[in-house]
């Protein structure tokens, strides 16, 4: 049924152009279910056969999502909650989705409009939600019409770089930006309820740390079990990653490398040199260095957090080797093993605590998202010069990625939590 109605829409497309794209969009965001995105790619494959022109077209789709998408926000904003209770499951809002929506939207909604067009299912009632929650219309705006012409710019963008193969790789593009979409939306909300609720979250760690108190009966348990945890946690991810191994990364490798060699010709040479060097062992080795020196001057515990600084680098160093000899996977060279990219990793890890331990001295919230934002475009294109050299496949470079930010992240939550167990040393007796 969907792959009908692409094609009929498509045949529309070559037939009437730009008014079918904007007229499409603008229905979808509505919610009806047409299917926006691959008619975008094929929009995409049209502009690189010179038949289109890529800004007008990338314009008039933004037109269509942004009038689909303010028609949805008034709409809702006049026929209110009730209405769409009785009579939304005609666009696909029954008051079961109602309700799950309502509980995300109230809290994130605003925030996350954005990555919410990347999202299927999501988007179709964005609109609806903004008006039936009473968000502000200027607050709707800045958010809904930034997505809407990231979106279409997205997707337009990607079937012109894909040209000819945009219908083998068009539904595969659109599954992993809907994975990445999820991935950060979900560290937007960690991010916003950690920054809201740090307190109650603390109160909550020391409370859970004292009844396990309780449990185990001493310190030293407690950190055997958290220990184990961890080492729990880390095989369930490497199991996981086994099965991508034997059916997903040829593809998704092949796919890819298309791209890169599509986007980055021989003119971004010295640039990608540079960040494959940023990512070397002396490089990071001095970056670990000046690390210590911050915490030194600038932390809070100095000797714990240099101790899980330490743990931290050299642990990252030691998983990449225990990793790369669990998997045996030899990279385009065929004479190393390079899964997981050991580059990224380090970098992940190195540069990434580095940057929390800034983060949490400063106190501006504009400079913090400068820092996190070059620490984010850093690894990023570190990870790209070792595709764009050939050193490693892209999904080296994920698992680098995959890796490296959970080694980080249970540095840090470690760090934390062995942060707060001195304060409660000596409840009901501990030792």
């Amino acid at each position: 049924m969907e792959v009908d109605i692409l094609y009929y829409v498509i045949e529309l497309f070559n037939h009437y152009g730009y008014i079918v794209l904007l007229t499409a969009l603008m229905l979808e965001l509505i919610a009806f279910p047409l299917p926006g995105e691959a008619l975008m790619t094929y929009c995409g494959y049209v502009i690189y056969m010179g038949k289109m022109s890529w800004p007008i077209s990338i314009i008039v789709a933004a037109v269509g999502a942004v009038t689909g998408i303010t028609i949805s926000y008034f709409v809702g904003k006049v026929l209110g909650e009730s209405f769409f209770e009785k009579h939304g499951h005609y666009v696909h809002l029954d008051k079961k989705r109602i309700d799950k929506i309502s509980i995300w939207f109230q809290s994130y909604g605003s925030k996350l409009l954005i990555l919410a067009y990347f999202i299927p299912g999501i988007r179709h009632v964005t609109g609806y939600f903004s008006g039936i929650t009473r968000v502000s219309y200027k607050k709707f705006a800045i958010s809904a019409y930034t997505g809407a012409f990231i979106w279409t710019f997205t997707f337009i963008s990607l079937g012109k770089v894909l040209g000819v193969n945009w219908d083998k790789y068009h539904s595969l593009m659109t599954r992993y930006l809907v994975i990445a979409s999820l991935t950060i939306a979900a560290i937007i909300v960690i991010v916003y309820m950690y920054r809201n609720y740090k307190q109650k979250m603390q109160e909550w760690a020391i409370n859970t740390l004292k009844n396990s108190i309780k449990v185990f009966h001493s310190l030293g348990k407690i950190k055997v079990f958290i220990a184990g945890i961890t080492a729990v946690f880390l095989v369930l991810i490497v199991g996981i990653i086994q099965d991508y191994l034997a059916n997903e990364f040829a593809i998704f490798d092949e796919m890819i490398k298309y791209l890169i060699a599509r986007i980055f010709d021989g003119r971004w040479n010295d640039f990608m040199r540079l960040f494959n060097r940023i990512s070397n062992d002396y490089v990071l080795l001095v970056v670990a260095i000046l690390t210590v020196i911050w915490i030194a001057f600038k932390g809070i515990n100095k000797l714990h957090e240099i101790k899980f600084f330490t743990i931290s680098f050299l642990g990252g160093d030691g998983l990449d080797i225990v990793l790369k000899n669990i998997f045996h996977r030899l990279g385009p060279s065929g004479k190393i093993y390079t899964f997981p990219s050991g580059g990224v990793l380090m970098s992940v890890v190195t540069y990434g605590f580095l940057v929390y331990m800034v983060v949490k001295c400063c106190k501006r919230t504009w400079i913090n998202s400068v820092i996190i934002g070059a620490y984010l475009s850093l690894c990023s294109f570190t990870g790209l010069s070792m595709v764009y050299f050939n050193k490693q496949y892209p999904s080296d470079v994920v698992a680098g990625f995959e890796f490296g930010i959970v080694w980080l992240s249970l540095s840090i939550i470690l760090l934390e939590i062995y942060r707060v167990l001195p304060k409660i040393r000596d409840f009901n007796g501990a030792t």
